[in-house]
């Protein structure tokens, strides 16, 4: 990229009415000032990255062609719609995404109209477009609805599902699969955009509509002219393009064409904007696009912190003092060293290897770990089938995807008490992709599964454990072990041991309050405890472990022993951890009064997770502020806290 680069429209573009304006012979120019813009920025503050560099010519296409806001786009998983925001009005803002109190990294429909549909998880658009598109005909309304969707989010079957209705409703819409998998070669691109011209021209859409309307008043000899014509324009396009599978499903499938040709772009939209029926719009774009470093090395397609813009290269900082390794190492590590001596135990991981500490695992055993791509429910079903064979699967998924495969826990592993071990990456509060993947709800909708143990470690010792634990010991049903984004605590690992099911520990004695913590929240309650201790308040600390089975017989001696209990979680509190002590106080006759702290009922926003556990009141502080009022209370009853 160039230090020197000139601006000549894009500080003049508030809104796509102003693209529109320009002549189209400038929208080249355009697409390289996007993207310089977006370097220029996302190098200094870190973001996602890649895949918004290679949507920057679609953007501009789309908004040029078509009517925003009025006309409808929705774009899946919104970390490749930076270009969209800088587009519709959100330039001068693009500075403050992924940070406390700025823009989201993702779509959202109360940050501005031209975010149609808001969503974090993949594979949605079709299904939101389509849903956008079924009502704009039931409100007898008039504009055109845009469906993009990538490569990798079409390996769920959500995106199937979708396509297969669109085929049945036959509504008018375009879907535009933006395919950066670079598989085809640039010799069969040629090909493929001139047939696809070909096939959009008016003049060619007019002949077929004409030819149908003809052989229709042939009878059975129509039928016959109309299915060999078919099967020769089948096959043509089955030899220069993948358009087949789409075709079956009911679209009118064109492509693929390179996506980083905005003049083409344009020119294509604009002939199938008008097109009756479903139409899909195949594009192969390259993530990374315009960026060398990005280009050359993958691990700037996804995300960036900070870099030197011009070499790529980080510019965080080395501590002096390396900090202590990822959540996500310490469970690869451990689960390579339980598959070393266990060879009946794989991993699993719907698209996010890396992200999960799976990649570890993958470089020991790679016929042992699958990736199923995006597509939890599957992950979970194919565990299932394995489990009823004698092996041991670890799915390794993100607390908030595996909500997208919550019947499949349910059904086809709980249900028939299959061993499959669930390792929940990203609980608690993820920071900076905020409420789409905030990890908080895994406690509340596992806690209720019949026969499914549910465990959250303090560190990574422990983590360690329970991982051996659930392979090793708990082998009656499903189990599900929750832990968070970021580093460890810090402390010496070693051996691997059997944790008793479902026994809590006390990790430091007191005489005038009780915090149950469960997860790594107890080393901040341990923190505030200390705190607390200073002021002459003498507080308890035990590390609950499980959220079910819960320890009945520790329970009861608390309750016999102080008046008041404090349950702290980084869930949900409702339905959480704190709400299945409280459920099982309900059973008992006790003088305790018992105060849930924990998420409260609202989604929380986007921020560093300190930040985002110092507003919730979470951190060692905020915990310490919550008993000092809890312990001057005149409370009689139960509550919760948020």
């Amino acid at each position: 990229m160039n230090n020197d680069f000139q601006y000549k429209h894009l500080f003049g573009i508030n809104s796509p009415a102003d693209l529109r304006k320009l002549p189209e012979s400038e929208l080249k120019q355009v697409s390289d000032e996007v993207r310089e813009y977006m370097v220029d920025t996302i190098t200094q503050i870190g973001g996602h990255f890649g895949a918004g560099l290679g949507m920057v010519e679609l953007s501009v296409a789309l908004h040029y062609v078509f009517n925003t806001p009025k006309d409808k786009i929705v774009i899946d998983t919104g970390h490749q719609g930076y270009p969209h925001k800088i587009l519709t009005g959100r330039r001068d803002e693009l500075h403050t995404i992924r940070q406390y109190g700025g823009l989201s990294g993702f779509l959202k429909r109360t940050e501005s109209e031209y975010d149609n549909f808001g969503a974090g998880h993949a594979t949605t658009s079709i299904s939101a477009a389509l849903g956008i598109a079924t009502a704009r005909d039931l409100n007898n309304d008039d504009y055109k609805v845009v469906a993009v969707i990538g490569d990798g989010a079409m390996t769920g079957g959500l995106a199937y599902e979708a396509m297969n209705n669109c085929g049945v409703q036959k509504r008018n819409m375009i879907v535009i699969l933006n395919d950066n998998n670079m598989s085809i070669a640039p010799n069969v691109w040629a090909l493929s955009n001139y047939f696809t011209e070909v096939f959009t021209k008016p003049t060619a859409m007019k002949l077929r509509r004409n030819f149908k309307e003809v052989t229709n008043h042939m009878s059975g000899l129509g039928d016959r002219i109309r299915f060999a014509v078919g099967k020769i324009e089948d096959g043509f396009k089955a030899v220069i393009t993948p358009g087949m599978l789409f075709e079956s499903l009911g679209f009118k499938y064109f492509g693929p064409i390179n996506g980083h040709n905005v003049m083409q772009l344009v020119r294509i939209l604009k002939q199938i904007k008008d097109s009756n029926g479903p139409v899909l719009l195949h594009i192969m774009t390259q993530k990374g696009k315009g960026y060398l470093p990005a280009e050359n090395d993958k691990q700037f397609l996804h995300a960036i912190g900070k870099i030197d813009k011009i070499t790529g290269k980080s510019l965080s900082k080395k501590p002096e003092v390396p900090p202590p390794p990822t959540y996500q190492k310490v469970f690869g590590d451990a689960l390579t060293e339980i598959m070393s001596k266990h060879p009946k135990v794989v991993g699993i991981t719907a698209a996010m290897p890396d992200g999960t500490g799976l990649d570890i695992v993958q470089r020991t055993y790679p016929k042992r770990v699958f990736d199923v791509g995006i597509a939890e429910g599957h992950a979970v079903t194919f565990a299932a089938g394995l489990a009823t064979e004698g092996i041991v699967p670890v799915c390794a998924i993100y607390s908030s995807f595996l909500q997208r495969a919550f019947d499949m826990v349910v059904h086809d592993c709980a249900l028939q008490h299959l061993h499959v071990v669930f390792a929940l990456d990203r609980s608690g509060l993820v920071g900076a992709d905020g409420p789409t993947h905030h990890g908080v709800l895994d406690i509340g909708y596992l806690r209720i599964i019949q026969g499914m143990v549910v465990m959250a470690p303090k560190d990574e010792q422990e983590l360690r454990n329970m991982l051996y634990s659930a392979v090793y010991d708990f082998k009656s049903g499903p189990v599900s072990i929750r832990y968070p984004r970021g580093n460890a605590i810090g402390i010496p690992t070693g051996a691997m041991e059997s944790i008793p099911l479902g026994k809590m520990e006390v990790v430091r004695k007191g005489e005038d309050i009780a915090i149950i913590g469960f997860g790594t929240i107890v080393n901040p309650a341990l923190q505030a405890a200390e705190l607390l201790d200073e002021e002459g308040i003498s507080v308890e600390v035990i590390n609950a472990r499980f959220a079910k089975p819960l320890d009945e017989e520790l329970l009861d001696s608390l309750t016999s022993r102080f008046n008041k209990i404090i349950t702290v979680e980084d869930g949900q509190i409702q339905g959480g951890f704190g709400s299945a002590v409280a459920e099982y106080l309900a059973t008992k006759q006790h003088n305790t009064t018992l105060l849930l702290h924990g998420i409260p009922d609202v989604y929380v926003d986007h921020g560093t997770q300190d930040e985002l556990y110092r507003d919730t009141k979470l951190d060692a502080n905020g915990i310490a502020s919550t008993i000092r009022e809890f312990l001057t209370a005149d409370t009689l009853t139960g509550v919760l806290h948020g």
